[in-house]
């Protein structure tokens, strides 16, 4: 059966990596992003392997922008079966560096806009029995030096991740946690005020990285199976145990290796422990 799939921060990263791999399989795509131009390239891809796709520029830090989605999708006689609620970037730098602004800016799209695509969604996926999955990080289960804004953020969503599965089960959606270790993507090339540096080279080398598509792959199938989580690449899943069972070891390593960040106007963002 064809499914419809929203997922926000849809230009590229995991959201684009997620959007070829349900078109492979057939599924509708409603496609959310800032950068419309990707969008419409991404879209281009798409159709070129018989996926239905629709582009929407959006903006989760701004009320409404979900709901429209939902609505378009709504207007054509279209409910939704699973949305990803995707869209983020880190803020790197030491606690007294960082601004309130530089904490609020990383909140309002890491976690409010996960919220509101939370509350924008609900309705449709209530209609259908749906499923939602929460974007988080590695960095979620495991803060490190100079990276205080992004892993609070991801500690948020995994709260709210947890919270839903009480909250939502008696309505008959899912929730899914997908926490990603080094992905291929641009939140590393992504500076504080959330602008990409298409300069800007990955700080993690190459060996330490998994591909967008071998990434949307394993959470595809976590979703499928039901998951409550899915921990993403063989590092992340080392860290989020030492996390969970070993925290101690965890803030000696992060203490070794941490060393120091570039000032919130500078540089681009190097979430330590995520994607």
């Amino acid at each position: 059966m064809t499914q419809t799939i929203l997922i926000t921060g849809a230009s590229s990263g995991i959201g684009a990596g997620l959007a070829r791999e349900y078109a492979r399989r057939g599924d509708r795509l409603a496609l959310v992003a800032r950068r419309l131009d990707l969008l419409e390239t991404l879209r281009a891809e798409l159709r070129a392997l018989g996926a239905e796709v629709t582009v929407h520029q959006g903006d989760v830090t701004r009320d409404g922008e979900v709901a429209r989605v939902v609505d378009d999708l709504a207007s054509r006689g279209l409910g939704l079966n699973v949305v990803y609620a995707n869209a983020g970037f880190g803020v790197a730098g030491n606690v007294q560096k960082l601004s309130i602004d530089d904490y609020q800016r990383q909140f309002d799209t890491n976690v409010f806009g996960v919220l509101r695509t939370v509350k924008e969604t609900v309705p449709a996926l209530r209609a259908r029995g749906g499923q939602l999955v929460l974007v988080g990080s590695v960095a979620g289960h495991a803060a490190s030096a100079g990276m205080s804004a992004y892993s609070m953020s991801k500690f948020a969503v995994r709260a709210l991740a947890e919270t839903l599965h009480g909250d939502l089960a008696p309505e008959g959606i899912r929730v899914t946690l997908v926490s990603p270790g080094f992905v291929d993507s641009d939140i590393r090339r992504t500076n504080n005020q959330g602008v990409v540096q298409t300069e800007a080279k990955d700080p993690i080398p190459a060996w330490l990285r998994v591909s967008t598509e071998k990434a949307a792959r394993e959470i595809v199938r976590g979703v499928d199976r039901g998951k409550a989580e899915i921990v993403v690449t063989g590092h992340g899943k080392v860290i989020v145990f030492i996390a969970r069972h070993f925290p101690g070891l965890l803030r000696w390593a992060g203490l070794r290796v941490y060393k120091g960040r570039p000032e919130p106007s500078k540089g681009v963002t190097t979430p330590r422990f995520g994607g």
